[in-house]
């Protein structure tokens, strides 16, 4: 069966995005056929296209997440069928009109709930949900400061953030996306086109700094999370959206507050089908009660990679995005 898809032959700009034909694999034994109905952006594919984060081989389908219906499975399946709606995220390749998929990716989509939602909400909550649970246990009365908080996860986390009763210090590049991300659970926004984020951290915590840092960003805002956290707080560097974070020098900045560093990375949250349905559960009982609302900010065609990628990078997005095959 021929399918539509978006293929990388090299790392590079947005032009080596090229949309091609190509032929759908059979499902093995463990295995499932999926049609896609709606692709979840995630900015990490860009890294994937740069080559920031590799991929196994070329010519590669990029794409990390999707959400669709089982068209075909493999002998030995057992908890999937033909016609269930699945949602699934973390392995390449779902920048295609379908993909074949083994069946611990797969998380079933709840009956209330869109699949353009799904595909939106899955990678994106469950990385909130880990770095809230797991990476650190968020707790009420707590102060965070969290990067890009007008993005698909930091509106997210803005919401739950707030659903804990934790106060969120979010960062936003515009002042239409610093309103947004107070229209969402932020406690305060940062306008990093206009304000300084560490006198503004300073300003709103009587000059003490904030319990945890949440760092998506890495190389353009590393300074001023290491300068913006309490002593004996926590910094989190969970993306690189402006690049890698600078070296950290544990003898001169982890001598100024002597402050905790993790690294966190989905793969070590997220590594088996019980972890990420336990995850995705979670998540979805989140958006069930209302505490948190999925902003699905644009949507694109799946032919339309491009622009998606370019958008992205250049912050003309908000909320989360969708490519529909």
């Amino acid at each position: 069966m021929k399918i539509g898809a978006i293929r990388i032959h090299k790392y590079g700009p947005t032009s080596v995005l090229k949309w091609e034909k190509i032929e759908a694999s059979d499902p093995g034994p463990n295995q499932v056929l999926i049609g896609h109905t709606a692709v979840g952006f995630n900015f990490a594919d860009t890294y994937y296209r740069k080559g920031l984060y590799k991929v196994p081989d070329f010519p590669a389908t990029i794409g990390i997440e999707a959400a669709g219906i089982i068209e075909a499975t493999g002998k030995r399946v057992k908890n999937f069928k033909t016609g269930d709606r699945v949602v699934f995220g973390g392995g390449l390749g779902t920048y295609a009109e379908a993909s074949v998929r083994h069946t611990d990716e797969l998380v079933k989509v709840p009956r209330w709930m869109d699949d353009r939602v799904a595909a939106a909400a899955l990678t994106k909550g469950c990385t909130v949900q880990y770095l809230f649970n797991q990476t650190h246990k968020l707790k009420k009365g707590e102060t965070i400061l969290f990067h890009a908080a007008a993005g698909g996860v930091g509106l997210i986390a803005s919401q739950w953030a707030k659903s804990v009763g934790a106060k969120m210090i979010g960062t936003a590049s515009t002042s239409e996306k610093a309103r947004l991300a107070l229209r969402n659970g932020c406690k305060h926004a940062i306008d990093t086109s206009s304000q300084d984020i560490t006198k503004e951290v300073m300003r709103l915590t009587n000059g003490q700094g904030v319990d945890v840092v949440f760092d998506s960003v890495g190389h353009d805002q590393w300074t001023a999370s290491l300068a913006s956290v309490r002593k004996y707080g926590l910094i989190i560097l969970f993306g690189s959206a402006s690049g890698k974070a600078p070296p950290l020098d544990l003898w001169e900045d982890g001598a100024k507050t002597a402050s905790y560093f993790i690294r966190a990375k989905a793969a070590n949250y997220l590594y088996d089908a019980n972890s990420r349905r336990k995850s995705a559960r979670h998540l979805f009982r989140k958006i069930r009660s209302g505490e948190i609302k999925i902003k699905i900010g644009q949507t694109y065609p799946l032919k339309d990679a491009r622009r998606a990628h370019r958008d992205a990078e250049a912050r003309r997005t908000v909320g989360s995005t969708i490519l529909v095959p």
